[in-house]
C-alpha cells in the first residue's frame, strides 16, 4: 500500500515539476519577446515555415472535414426531419470547434515535431553552444521567432481553415444533397455571430503559442544522441496535442459558458 501511494506521489510530483519547468520556460520566452535584439530574418523564415508551408495540409483537412460533417448532419437530421439545419451546423461546428482544433493538431503534428527535432539536433551537435560563444542568446534566436510566428500565423490558418471547411460542406450539400446554393450561403452567413469568429481566432492564437512553445521546450531540454532527439520529438507532439485539447475546453467555457 505504501509503495502504491509512493508511486502515485512520485508521479504527481514529476507532473508538477514538468508544469513548473514549462511555466518558467514560457515566462523567459515572454521576457525575451519584449526585449531587444530581434532577429527579423529568422522570424520571416519561421512565418513561411509555420504559416505558408502548412496551408496545403490545413486546407485539405478542413475541406474533407467540412464535407464529411455535412453528410453526417444530413444523415442524422433525416431521422428527425431536420435536414435543413445542415448549413447552420456545419458553419458553427467548423468555426467554433473543428476548425481551430484540427488546425491546432495539424500544426502540432507538422510544426511542433519539426521544431523539436531541429533544436534537439542543434543541441546534440553543439550548435546551441556555438550560438552562446557568438554572444547570441539561444532563446532569442531560436524560441522567440518561432513562438511569435506561431502566434501570428496560426490564427490566419484557422480563419482560412474555417472558410475552406464551410466551402467543403457547401460543395457536398449543393452537389450531392440537393441544397440551393444561395439559400445555403445565406443561412451560413445569417447563423454565424461575431463571437463565433473571435473565439475561433483566439483559439488559433493560443494553439499556435502552445505548439511552438512545446516544440522549443522539448528541443532545448532533449537528451543526448539519436534517442534523445527522438524522445524530444515524440514528447513535444504528445504534450502539444494534449495541451491544445485542454486549452480548447477551457476557452470554449470562457466564450460560451451558460
Amino acid at each position: 500500500m505504501l509503495r502504491l501511494l509512493g508511486g502515485i506521489g512520485a508521479t504527481v510530483l514529476g507532473f508538477l515539476a514538468v508544469i513548473g519547468r514549462v511555466s518558467i520556460f514560457a515566462g523567459q520566452t515572454l521576457r525575451h519577446l519584449v526585449t531587444p535584439p530581434f532577429y527579423g530574418r529568422e522570424f520571416v523564415v519561421q512565418l513561411l515555415h509555420i504559416g505558408w508551408l502548412s496551408l496545403p495540409v490545413v486546407g485539405l483537412t478542413a475541406f474533407f472535414t467540412g464535407g464529411a460533417l455535412a453528410l453526417q448532419i444530413y444523415s442524422g437530421g433525416a431521422r428527425f426531419d431536420a435536414e435543413a439545419v445542415v448549413p447552420q451546423i456545419v458553419a458553427i461546428g467548423m468555426v467554433r470547434e473543428l476548425g481551430p482544433v484540427l488546425v491546432g493538431l495539424m500544426i502540432a503534428a507538422r510544426v511542433t515535431s519539426s521544431i523539436a527535432a531541429e533544436i534537439a539536433t542543434m543541441k546534440v551537435t553543439e550548435q546551441i553552444d556555438a550560438l552562446v560563444t557568438l554572444s547570441t542568446h539561444p532563446m532569442k534566436y531560436l524560441t522567440v521567432p518561432r513562438v511569435l510566428a506561431g502566434l501570428i500565423t496560426v490564427p490566419i490558418l484557422v480563419g482560412i481553415g474555417d472558410i475552406i471547411g464551410i466551402f467543403g460542406g457547401y460543395q457536398v450539400a449543393v452537389r450531392s444533397l440537393g441544397f440551393n446554393a444561395s439559400t445555403y450561403l445565406q443561412n451560413t452567413v445569417d447563423f454565424l455571430e461575431p463571437l463565433d469568429v473571435i473565439s475561433s481566432l483566439v483559439k488559433g492564437a493560443a494553439f499556435g503559442v502552445i505548439a511552438t512553445l512545446m516544440g522549443c521546450h522539448s528541443g532545448m531540454n532533449s537528451g543526448r544522441g539519436a534517442q534523445g532527439v527522438g524522445a524530444a520529438t515524440k514528447s513535444s507532439v504528445e504534450a502539444a496535442s494534449v495541451l491544445i485539447l485542454a486549452a480548447n475546453f477551457l476557452l470554449t467555457g470562457v466564450f460560451f459558458s451558460v
